[in-house]
């Protein structure tokens, strides 16, 4: 089943990488998520709302690519970054600032058990009701994205671990869809994301190793 639906100016071509037109979403979506990660490796609270911006722009991207589920995770984002603003400025001890913590066990099987069966769910719902060409990657990235925003609100270190594991699958899924400037910018936040879990680390060994007050 195809899905066709007019987008608006924000999908006319920007310029050309050779012969495959960048839109001016892609571009947007481009400057808006390299800013967006940076912003999380610094634990800056502006991060949430260029976050939001981000995963419009790029859900228009997604969606005229033929990725749905990667176009319908960006409407989930939308509420998970409302959800992080919100946890990263009142969830700490005392409804302050949150601090970088480790994953429990506990956590680790939740957030496994809901990938796998976000990853099955979203296989069989693309090959049976799109045309996507990749169903079983589109929704594994899709998975993994979920479980590590959710890491990402409650600062869990290795939430940057599940990001580094779905932007190793997104730069070749995206530059086989011919999204060349999209690909090119996960290549960038792999590498911001590897920066983001040694500055999370630091700031996390700085804290355990600061004395605990009487």
């Amino acid at each position: 089943m195809a899905v066709n639906v007019p987008l608006g100016p924000l999908l006319d071509p920007a310029f050309h990488l050779g012969s495959v037109p960048t839109t001016w979403a892609e571009l947007l979506g481009f400057a808006t998520g390299a800013v967006n990660v940076w912003l999380v490796v610094r634990q800056n609270i502006l991060n949430w709302p260029i976050g939001i911006a981000n995963v419009v722009l790029l859900g228009l991207v997604f969606l005229d690519g033929g990725l749905y589920a990667d176009a319908g995770l960006q409407v989930v984002y939308v509420v998970l970054q409302l959800y992080g603003w919100w946890v990263w400025l009142y969830a700490g001890d005392g409804r302050d600032e949150l601090p970088v913590r480790r994953t429990a066990r506990t956590e680790w099987f939740a957030l496994a058990a809901a990938g796998a069966a976000g990853t099955a769910l979203l296989t069989w719902m693309l090959s049976a009701w799109t045309d996507s060409t990749v169903p079983f990657w589109d929704a594994l990235t899709t998975a993994l994205s979920l479980v590590a925003t959710y890491g990402q609100s409650r600062k869990l270190l290795e939430s940057w671990w599940l990001w580094i594991t779905a932007d190793l699958i997104y730069i070749p899924l995206y530059f086989y869809k011919e999204l060349k400037l999209t690909g090119a910018l996960y290549v960038l936040f792999l590498a911001l994301c590897v920066a983001g879990l040694v500055a999370w680390r630091r700031d996390l060994r700085r804290r355990e190793a600061a004395p605990v007050p009487a």
